[in-house]
């Protein structure tokens, strides 16, 4: 079991896909602990409504950029606006296409390859050196539950978060011996936009929980002295993450197939 420190304060926080949903409790939970925060979404005035709030409740200083991580090298784009140290990247921004691959559009694929995977992975890139170089900082790569199993009608959003998963898992194992934690944190079925997105129907893969559910499974893996590589929110998701592991593919995808239709 991990053992409990003092509650995590990161002096400034940057946090992606944060006008709304998770990313906008993250933001919410971090204020609160104190730390300013670096704002990150495409929907500049919900940036700015979100930073008016925080400011004005927790005394924080917030920075919006309103920036499209679809967009290619967002990352470096990313940190030549924000030269300043940061002690805390949530690389939370994603979005998922639900429909059969072959009827699906090659753009929508190519947008969330792009958002998902390509933008993780540069923010990464952008923000990781620094952080080794001070031996202080984390990296919180917000992944799915997706990322335990194949789903048909999502294929490319599950394989994305896979991606994400294994990501993480290495750069929590390269980054340890240089005082620095990186984890994916993994959440179920959430009640946030993503479902008026994507339909109601993704819930077969686990049970709805709330973006303050979710932040607090992360807010608690941020207190702890040491970080597994992954994080699952929820007890149930948590089991179904598990079974996902030993069902042969041939019983798990037709059972997800029927759920999901």
């Amino acid at each position: 079991m991990n053992r409990r420190t003092s509650r995590y304060r990161p002096g400034r926080s940057l946090v992606t896909g944060a006008s709304s949903g998770i990313g906008a409790e993250f933001a919410r939970a971090l204020a609160a602990r104190g730390s300013d925060l670096v704002l990150v979404a495409r929907r500049e005035e919900r940036l700015t409504t979100l930073a008016d709030e925080l400011e004005s409740t927790y005394g924080v200083r917030c920075r919006t950029v309103p920036l499209d991580l679809s967009e290619a090298a967002s990352g470096r784009r990313l940190r030549d606006i924000v030269p300043e140290h940061i002690d805390l990247v949530v690389n939370n921004a994603g979005f998922a296409v639900q429909e059969p691959f072959s009827d699906g559009d090659a753009d929508d694929f190519e947008r969330l390859v792009a958002v998902d995977i390509r933008a993780v992975v540069d923010i990464c890139s952008a923000f990781l050196p620094d952080m080794i170089g001070r031996r202080n900082g984390i990296i919180v790569n917000v992944a799915s539950t997706t990322a335990f199993q194949p789903v048909p009608t999502l294929a490319v959003y599950a394989a994305a978060k896979a991606f994400v998963l294994s990501f993480s898992q290495s750069l929590w194992y390269e980054s340890a011996p240089h005082g620095v934690r990186v984890f994916a944190l993994n959440p179920g079925p959430t009640h946030t936009e993503f479902f008026d997105v994507i339909g109601d129907s993704a819930t077969a893969t686990g049970t709805y929980q709330t973006p303050t559910d979710v932040v607090a499974t992360a807010m608690r893996a941020l207190d702890a002295r040491r970080t597994r590589p992954h994080v699952i929110s929820g007890r149930r998701n948590t089991a179904q993450a598990a079974l996902a592991g030993v069902v042969p593919a041939r019983v798990l995808l037709p059972a997800l197939a029927r759920m999901l239709h």
